[in-house]
């Protein structure tokens, strides 16, 4: 799973949690149903956005259909956007072609086992077939992905001029232009034209935001790699991202409140709310530095982080002693790096059903352990949906 927008079930009412998990299953099950199983890799979060606006554009009701009890889901069956709409279609599109650049940039940056070139040489095929497939499930709802794959190659180029001095925003165009595109095309499929260019910007704007996070979310690691980073490479600090992604996050509530959106809580929550956190979110991890506290005993610097969809945050213990029996330790030798990696791409593709032996949560029940259903612990928040439908 890949993005930002990752609701909390806590922070949702029932009724738009499950409509948000209708889209996700919906668009895992569509990428399954075009392009088999192995296209269900690419199923993202962001993605969803786009059949999620078409909906909310929509005057008569969405036929969802009832899909099997799914692991996915802790086993339960749940009422999800079928393969045929047009919104799950151009979600799988855009998941696939989406997918296709982010495994050709990490095939660039040789992260992790892609240094190995056999294993670089098979993601590049594999990248090549999910460019392929999302171009022909896009022509079937009349998209065009060439502008998302020609901002996808325009990226390299752009980053080869970023220094210092340089506007971080160069960096993002082609992100803005993609989503922009994207969500653009929701207003012709939806039948309401009047809604693209107000849609095309509220794109921009997530498309700016979606790629300062993951800069944001990245940095400390790019620079400890000596891997480009576009904050890195700009001399753009933490605080300047963190202004520029909420005046962004300002455009997008703007922009999608001047477009006529009939059925608009599920797109506000997202889009406007849990934006919100997600800079929030972001920005909180990336300051907090601070430093496992030692414990004498076993070798604790082994230990893998708490949770496999936090990463970079070491375990840490505020008392200065172990609670309890140490967790079991992250496989250790010249093929730990393939180990763990393998343990990260199950733990991805199962939605986090699947948790390695070190992870907290591998004893969990399905909804402590799946993405889609976790017990989130960053708010203690009741329920703040929009089900009343108003803008306030």
């Amino acid at each position: 799973m890949f993005g930002i927008v990752r609701p909390c079930r806590h922070r949702m009412c029932g009724k738009l949690h499950d409509a948000w998990l209708g889209h996700l299953c919906g668009l895992c099950l569509t990428l399954r149903d075009e392009h088999g199983h192995r296209a269900r890799l690419t199923t993202n979060y962001d993605g969803l956005l786009v059949s999620v606006l078409l909906e909310a554009q929509r005057t008569a009701p969405v036929g969802y259909r009832r899909a099997a009890p799914c692991a996915l889901r802790g086993f339960r069956s749940a009422d999800v956007l079928p393969s045929a709409d047009p919104g799950a279609r151009l979600a799988a599109a855009v998941s696939l072609v989406l997918a296709a650049g982010k495994t050709r940039d990490h095939v660039s940056d040789r992260d992790g086992a892609l240094r190995i070139p056999a294993i670089a040489a098979v993601a590049d095929r594999l990248a090549d077939g999910w460019a392929g497939a999302g171009a022909r499930t896009a022509g079937k709802v009349g998209f065009d992905t060439g502008t998302l794959v020609e901002a996808v190659a325009r990226q390299a180029t752009l980053e080869r001029e970023l220094r210092p001095g340089v506007p971080v925003l160069l960096a993002t165009e082609p992100a803005e232009t993609a989503v922009a595109a994207a969500f653009a095309h929701t207003a012709v499929l939806a039948g309401v034209p009047g809604n693209a260019d107000a849609l095309a910007e509220a794109g921009r704007f997530f498309g700016r935001i979606a790629h300062l996070l993951d800069a944001v979310e990245d940095h400390a690691d790019d620079v400890a790699r000596n891997v480009f980073n576009p904050l890195h490479a700009t001399g753009t600090d933490l605080a300047e991202a963190r202004r520029l992604c909420e005046d962004a996050h300002e455009g997008l509530r703007l922009a999608l409140a001047d477009a006529v959106l009939p059925n608009r809580s599920l797109a506000r929550a997202l889009l406007v709310r849990e934006v919100g956190h997600a800079i929030d979110r972001t920005f909180a991890l990336a300051a907090d530095s601070r430093p496992a506290v030692p414990v004498a005993g076993p070798d604790w610097s082994t230990i893998p982080p708490s949770s496999p969809d936090q990463p970079g945050h070491p375990v840490s213990n505020p008392t200065g002693h172990p609670t309890g029996p140490p967790p079991a330790r992250r496989p250790e030798g010249c093929t730990a790096p393939l180990v763990v990696g393998g343990a990260c791409a199950l733990v991805t593709c199962t939605c986090g059903l699947w948790q390695p032996p070190w992870s907290k949560h591998r004893k969990s029940g399905c909804d402590d352990r799946c993405w889609c259903t976790r017990n989130c612990d960053c708010c203690s928040c009741n329920c703040d949906c929009d089900c009343c439908g108003c803008d306030c």
